[in-house]
């Protein structure tokens, strides 16, 4: 009994899911993507067998149509069934079978589909979709943002309890070694959508990337600052070389993908948060 956005960023080639629930632990169930292939969401009396056989379809080259269509064909209970499918060209579809509980409905457009059933009413699915076409950035703000709305817009009318968001890129893992990412879950919360929306902050703070320009350049004052922080921190010691501490602390902080080891810049964003939590001069 859940409300989801499944949707693609095409030029990224990234799809991706953001849904929330009166469940507990939504994001076992409901949220399914792969790159390059597309992403699925399945719900009501979810049958989630419709994820990994979804996505073996999309993969393919099917349609979201197509689909949709041979997942439910096979399923007596598919009158029980919601369900949100994009594919690899970007086409959309969203299926809300006769016996799931109201209000429940969706809508798809070019590039998404949004569906929630036990909703406070069609407003919800409304409100996902303008706030989805009014955003800018990339996939996962925009989806994280859809939710955020359609939560706000009185989302499951049952309650409040997780939320969770997946996002399938080319090598988007850590490290470009798989598509997953973003991939946080709210299991369990008195109001999880705000709170997945803080462990999205994370994810750019320590997983973003700055341009070039927009990199600190640690000399002067930035240097000096740099240095106060890895005293404060308790790595620049008396006998222990600047660039061995500097490696150290980032290392630790985890934000070795933010800053140069050879210790010449450092993203601003990062240097900001370290000046919060550590202070410096």
């Amino acid at each position: 009994m859940t409300f989801s956005i499944v949707a693609c960023d095409l030029k990224a080639k990234a799809w991706g899911v953001a849904t929330a629930s009166k469940f507990p632990g939504v994001g076992s169930v409901v949220p399914w993507a792969a790159a390059p292939a597309g992403a699925v969401a399945t719900q009501a009396y979810a049958n989630a067998s419709f994820g990994p056989n979804g996505l073996k379809l999309l993969a393919k080259g099917t349609s979201a149509k197509e689909t949709l269509a041979k997942l439910l064909l096979d399923d007596s209970e598919r009158e029980l069934r919601q369900v949100g499918i994009v594919d690899l060209k970007g086409r959309a579809v969203t299926y809300t079978g006769g016996g799931c509980p109201d209000w429940a409905g969706g809508i798809a457009g070019k590039g998404y589909a949004i569906q929630g059933n036990i909703l406070a009413g069609e407003k919800v699915v409304r409100a996902m979709e303008q706030k989805f076409l009014a955003t800018t950035g990339d996939l996962p703000t925009r989806l994280y943002a859809a939710l955020l709305a359609g939560d706000r817009a009185g989302g499951d009318k049952r309650g409040r309890q997780s939320a969770a968001i997946y996002v399938a890129k080319p090598e988007g893992g850590y490290g470009g070694f798989i598509d997953r990412w973003i991939d946080y879950r709210v299991d369990d919360h008195a109001d999880p959508v705000p709170a997945l929306g803080k462990l999205l902050e994370l994810q750019n703070l320590f997983f973003g990337k700055s341009p070039e320009n927009e990199r600190l350049a640690l000399k002067g004052k930035a240097l000096v600052q740099m240095q106060s922080i890895l005293k404060n921190a308790g790595y620049l010691k008396k006998n222990t070389p600047y660039l061995a501490a500097f490696n150290a602390f980032i290392g630790n902080e985890n934000f070795e993908e933010r800053a140069d080891p050879g210790g010449a810049w450092i993203d601003k964003p990062v240097m900001k948060y370290l000046l919060g939590k550590f202070g410096g001069r």
